[in-house]
């Protein structure tokens, strides 16, 4: 991830350096109908605990709050992030599973930032 492009969303310079050196770790489980995600690195761990197209407020890693809605489509979660338009900018993080494989692309305006995930037992 090139967290550079992450002042974009105002996302102060130490932040955006820890983002930059992380190797995040995602455990998405589902149970029932609600899903939870936990995103764990050495310097922070959230967790977001949702139902399908259901909207709720996120505290998301870099200290933004927005309101989220997370819908699938076929092997994709999409996760649109909506901000308060003038200091937190919308943003959409799109999780696509392929076997083994996450490939998580994070678009805000005309940035897009990809990282991709491998399963670990």
């Amino acid at each position: 991830m090139n967290a550079s492009k992450l002042l974009v969303c105002g996302v102060n310079l130490v932040v955006r350096k820890m983002a930059n050196q992380a190797t995040p770790v995602q455990d998405i489980t589902l149970n029932g109908d609600e899903f939870n995600i936990k995103t764990s690195t050495t310097f922070k761990t959230t967790e977001i605990k949702f139902k399908l197209g259901e909207e709720f407020e996120e505290h998301t890693a870099d200290g933004r709050t927005v309101k989220t809605i997370i819908t699938q489509d076929g092997n994709k979660l999409i996760q649109s992030q909506k901000g308060d338009g003038d200091k937190v900018k919308d943003s959409v993080l799109t999780r696509e599973f392929n076997g083994d494989d996450m490939k998580m692309v994070l678009t805000v305006d005309d940035i897009v930032c990809t990282r991709c995930y491998k399963k670990i037992e």
